[in-house]
């Protein structure tokens, strides 16, 4: 009977090893809260060394934004893409998307990360940064349908902040009566958007 010796472990490029850590760090960040993002715990997960994660990431801190950024980067380029084509489209499946229960985990991230970034101010400039990034974007998109004669609004970054705030508003109870909440409200960003963007009642829903 003969033995093998334990393979050699590759090393991975700087770059590679970084967006590594981040998106490990990220996962935990929503499944479990970005409380749970520590230079230990992610080193586990990748069954590596903390000093190994400690060298990316001296301060734990600046782990924990960049697990915030992209998870909410990555929900960004889901819900409203770059290039999103037909803006009521575009608008139909945003909301189709974000009345849904697969956006909850994201929610339950906003929610834990505007908390923590009131003691965190690394986290609050990501957070902002975030903020304005999600306004933009769909102010873009709102700009786009505006000239195109689709939506009727003269205000789009008005309109965008507006929209955000009550997606923000109707997901405040995730963590705790989402269950009897939810169906009051599911409809009210949906609405606050068909309104701000000068639509018929109805015009934003999904077939």
């Amino acid at each position: 009977m003969t033995s093998r010796a334990p393979g050699r472990r590759v090393r991975k490029a700087p770059a590679e090893r970084r967006t590594e850590i981040v998106a490990t760090a990220s996962r935990i960040g929503l499944t479990e809260g970005l409380e749970c993002v520590t230079l230990r715990r992610v080193a586990d997960e990748l069954g590596v060394q903390p000093g190994l994660v400690g060298h990316y990431f001296p301060a734990a801190d600046e782990l924990v934004a960049e697990a915030f950024t992209h998870a909410t980067m990555k929900e960004l380029d889901s819900l409203l893409p770059p290039e999103p084509g037909d803006p009521l489209e575009a608008f139909r499946r945003f909301f189709g998307l974000t009345s849904s229960a697969d956006f909850d985990d994201v929610s339950k991230l906003w929610l834990n990360a505007r908390h923590l970034s009131r003691y965190r101010p690394v986290l609050r400039e990501h957070v902002t940064e975030q903020e304005l990034r999600w306004c933009r974007r769909l102010e873009e998109l709102i700009a786009a349908g505006a000239a195109a004669g689709v939506f009727g609004c003269a205000d789009p970054w008005g309109a965008a902040t507006r929209v955000l705030v009550a997606i923000d508003g109707a997901s405040a109870y995730i963590n705790t009566s989402a269950d009897r909440r939810r169906a009051p409200t599911e409809d009210m960003p949906r609405t606050v958007a068909e309104s701000e963007l000068g639509l018929r009642p109805g015009m934003l829903l999904t077939d």
